[in-house]
């Protein structure tokens, strides 16, 4: 017997099967399958897991006031995406970045358009907690607040690519997309040699580029910082990681000053004046100055700095009220508005609470969909409906009645399904996948992504803190290119 044998790939679309046939591009994982035993897995997956273990590449989850540290989990049987599949993927993505980059401008330094059309409601966008007033009047180059989007993507029951969220904040994870990639270059060499894979290791450099292009007017070889936390916080891997990778400075707060609006960065050789900041720090902690004065974790004076145009900072300061998950009803509104154009990408079916005939539909089919806070992030506060019990239904309901701005609502998506090794066997799970979009001169998608795994059986939560694994995304090359 293989590990395929007797595999079941259920009802919802599986990746890796039309029915009972392996689909095309997964015909040469198949063959490898067979020739493979469980115990071969389980051993590749143990070495796998000591050496992430050793190499420290890990994430951190908070319960309460305590961190755990765990090793980054990663299932070894890759998501393949073939070439003409992921052509239309990534022009969607690309679209749908150009829109949210010109809502973002329009909004804090254009006459607000959209709003004042109606394409998005006025109100919606100044109550939302990502919305920052303080960014109103601060000029980005080429009008690209996101330079590094997070655009969370799924496949509904019929094998149509949905977006379920936007991340354009401080989106994480491309560190692990780079060393799933290792990981799996040394768990199945021969595999390799069998796919003409596009590569995903030239992230750096992609990121470094684009960062570059962000530097204020005039400043050619401008001096980039990647501003992070610091070792306590979640993401702290990656953030090294990215600085390395870059061949930059990886600063704290404490390691940069302002004077006369001018940032600089404290070297042994005294001070550097530091023209471009990738910050991987949210925007309430940023300046003290400006927002939370008890923050110990940004740089005082910084935002003057920004506005005056003496340094970029990535991210934009105020992306989150394009994160809103309320807001993102709208995208597709945005992409007709500013691009004249059918969006590529759907949404998932989305209801807005507010709305009395919306609210009502969804308090009668509470048992059937699923609810999400609008500010919440990494899986939390989600209602999945036929899975809650009565009591959470009805803490549910009142939640929605008492705040109903602060809901969403949304059909069940059957999350398309994957081969993934689980005690010993292969059984299908739900994925998603988060590519990231780099916007400098120009517009680049990273070839894959994050494809992140529900490990429990027919749980539909993919996010690591909430107990999901991952898988390297393989996205293949078209035919004659090299």
């Amino acid at each position: 017997m293989t590990l395929l044998d007797g595999y079941d790939p259920g009802h919802t679309f599986s990746e890796m099967f039309d029915g009972p046939e392996v689909r095309e591009h997964y015909a040469q994982l198949a063959r490898r399958l067979g020739e493979l035993s469980p115990d071969d897995i389980a051993e590749r997956a143990r070495l796998t897991d000591s050496t992430f273990r050793n190499l420290g590449i890990t994430f951190a989850v908070y319960s309460g006031e305590e961190g755990i540290e765990r090793t980054w989990p990663i299932d070894l049987l890759p998501r393949i995406i073939a070439a003409a599949e992921w052509g239309m993927v990534e022009q969607g993505l690309i679209q749908r970045t150009r829109a949210l980059n010109a809502f973002l401008d329009d909004l804090y330094v254009g006459e607000q358009a959209a709003l004042n059309d109606g394409i998005v409601p006025r109100w919606l966008v100044e109550s939302s907690d990502g919305f920052k007033r303080a960014a109103a009047g601060i000029e980005v180059a080429g009008g690209a607040r996101c330079v590094v989007a997070g655009i969370d993507i799924v496949r509904d029951d019929l094998g149509v690519y949905r977006v379920l969220e936007d991340n354009l904040r401080v989106p994480s994870g491309i560190s692990y997309v780079v060393e799933n990639r290792a990981a799996m270059r040394r768990a199945f060499p021969l595999l390799f040699e069998k796919y003409h894979i596009r590569p995903v290791d030239n992230y750096g450099s992609m990121l470094l580029e684009a960062l570059r292009h962000q530097a204020p007017p005039g400043v050619d070889d401008p001096t980039v910082v990647v501003l992070t936390p610091g070792v306590y916080n979640s993401a702290y891997f990656e953030h090294a990681f990215l600085a390395r990778r870059m061949g930059v400075e990886l600063v704290e707060g404490r390691d940069l000053v302002v004077d006369d609006h001018v940032v600089y960065m404290r070297t042994t050789r005294g001070l550097q004046q530091v023209q471009v900041i990738y910050r991987r720090i949210d925007d309430e902690f940023l300046d003290p100055v400006v927002f939370d004065r008890d923050s110990v974790l940004g740089v005082p004076g910084l935002m003057a700095a920004m506005r005056v145009g003496n340094v970029a900072v990535v991210n934009a300061v105020g992306n989150g009220v394009a994160d809103d998950k309320a807001v993102y009803a709208f995208v597709p509104e945005m992409i007709r508005y500013y691009l004249g154009e059918e969006p590529i990408l759907p949404n998932v079916t989305t209801y807005t609470l507010w709305d009395d005939e919306q609210r009502a539909h969804v308090l009668g089919r509470l048992d059937e969909l699923v609810t999400k806070p609008v500010a919440e992030a990494g899986g939390y506060g989600i209602v999945i409906g036929r899975t809650a019990g009565d009591a959470e239904l009805e803490e549910t309901r009142r939640n929605i009645e008492a705040n109903p701005r602060n809901y969403i609502a949304q059909e069940v998506v059957e999350l398309s399904t994957h081969p993934s090794f689980v005690e010993g066997r292969l059984e299908p799970r739900h994925i998603d996948l988060r590519p990231f979009v780099v916007t400098g001169e120009t517009i680049k998608v990273v070839p894959g992504g994050l494809t992140r795994v529900a490990m429990r059986r027919g749980s539909l939560i993919v996010n690591s803190s909430q107990g999901g694994g991952s898988k390297d995304t393989w996205v293949l090359a078209p035919e004659g290119v090299g």
